[in-house]
């Protein structure tokens, strides 16, 4: 069975293409976007866990990503 590891971060409209391709670079798949509770864009997205200890991987990225945007 397929287990899933899911990370959320925020969207810029202008550089929203480059996000994108760079988390799908990692293995990310957008789910969806949604409007974050400050007004901005939030993408979230999934992909498969390595069962190996990968599941928390996205975690720092994803920690980076709210201390760069102020949401940390």
């Amino acid at each position: 069975m397929i287990t899933w590891e899911y990370m959320t971060t925020p969207l810029l409209i202008h550089n929203t293409a480059a996000i994108l391709n760079s988390w799908g670079k990692q293995g990310w798949e957008l789910v969806q976007v949604v409007t974050g509770p400050e007004g901005g864009l939030v993408g979230y997205f999934k992909r498969p866990s390595g069962g190996d200890g990968s599941a928390n991987a996205g975690l720092g990225a994803a920690a980076v990503a709210a201390r760069q945007f102020g949401e940390g």
